[in-house]
């Protein structure tokens, strides 16, 4: 394994009242197939898995999850468990543009750097949380190493590769639209972009003018070259940890979750995925303890007035009905949580 590089750096984020600033490490280690870029906070825990992300097309690990783990009730997660966040080769903060002809890897050989991460690191097991490509990825990595991934949080995960179809469209589009505005197209549903909103507004400039685009192209064209996971539900080829899918409700495909949606949660809808999360874990077995969110606090109050009204009303599909009560339960080995924000 070649030299590592770490830098220390403080976190730059408003603090909330009698928060002091979170430490962050960051770490580049040699991998089989390049250098990849990873940052630490927080300390391990005694019998605790890593809480590691992985971002998407487009995006770094800040740009796609600060709002996420910056959110307010989020901070008791964080606080009982270390965090890894990893950056594709190239997608880090002030990448050097690659050089041309460059052999971008493929989202299989991004998935065989993270053992590289944890054996430098030294952690036994993961709780992964993935958005898109890194949804994917982390997959990827569960399936050939089942015993080290506790659990998964997949965000607008596709497990299938493009068919011929798919293919077609996808090079029709590109006749037309430029790379930033096929990545903007795979990251938010039409109606966000069409609405333009502010959020919006952020994310096209990021892409638009990022330093590392021609980084960003190659990263979108290993997603778009993907293999077929080939999943089995029930079957030979599962995930064998609990799963938390999670779709946006802007999507497009949300009744079959496991879809290219397009839609950010982490980004439009921190709370609900906090909650969400929060339950998952509590499932899992972990912070039985844990303090009810302030997402959950007002459901609480708004069902117990609505009570008298309407008792036998349905929940939304935002978290199961067992979490009412706070707590999850965690069901047989590899059970499934679906979410939609």
């Amino acid at each position: 394994m070649a030299e590592l590089q770490e830098v220390q750096i403080t976190e730059e984020k408003p603090l909330l009242p009698g928060q002091t600033p979170e430490a962050a490490k960051t770490h580049s280690v040699e991998t089989p197939y390049g250098s990849v870029t990873f940052t630490v906070y927080g300390t391990p825990k005694p019998k605790r898995p890593a809480i590691l992300t992985y971002h998407d097309v487009g995006l770094n690990y800040k740009s796609c999850f600060q709002p996420l783990f910056q959110f307010g009730d989020m901070q008791e997660i964080i606080q009982n468990f270390v965090r890894v966040h990893v950056d594709a080769p190239g997608m880090e903060e002030g990448a050097a543009v690659f050089p041309l002809g460059y052999q971008y890897p493929s989202l299989d050989q991004l998935a065989d750097m993270i053992p590289c991460i944890l054996q430098y690191l030294n952690f036994s097991t993961i709780i992964g949380v993935g958005v898109g490509a890194g949804a994917y990825i982390l997959s990827r990595y569960a399936l050939n190493h089942p015993d080290t991934v506790e659990g998964l949080v997949l965000i607008n995960i596709d497990p299938n590769a493009k068919g011929w179809m798919d293919w077609a469209a996808h090079k029709l589009t590109g006749l037309t639209s430029s790379i930033s505005e096929m990545i903007l197209g795979h990251l938010f549903s039409q109606e966000e972009l069409s609405g333009n909103s502010e959020l919006i507004q952020k994310y096209r400039n990021i892409i638009t003018h990022a330093p590392n685009l021609d980084n960003i192209e190659l990263y979108w064209n290993s997603y778009n070259n993907r293999r077929d996971l080939n999943f089995e539900r029930g079957g030979d080829i599962t995930l064998k940890c609990p799963v938390m899918l999670v779709v946006g409700d802007q999507a497009p495909h949300e009744d079959a979750v496991m879809a290219d949606s397009g839609g950010q949660p982490q980004l439009t809808q921190p709370g609900k995925l906090t909650e969400a999360f929060k339950y998952f874990l509590q499932g899992m077995g972990y912070m039985a303890s844990s303090c009810m969110t302030r997402l959950s606090r007002s459901r609480t109050a708004s069902l117990t007035s609505a009570a008298s009204i309407d008792g036998n009303r349905s929940r939304s599909r935002t978290l199961s009905q067992s979490s009412e009560s706070g707590t999850l339960s965690s069901g047989p080995p590899g059970h499934t949580m679906e979410v939609s924000c």
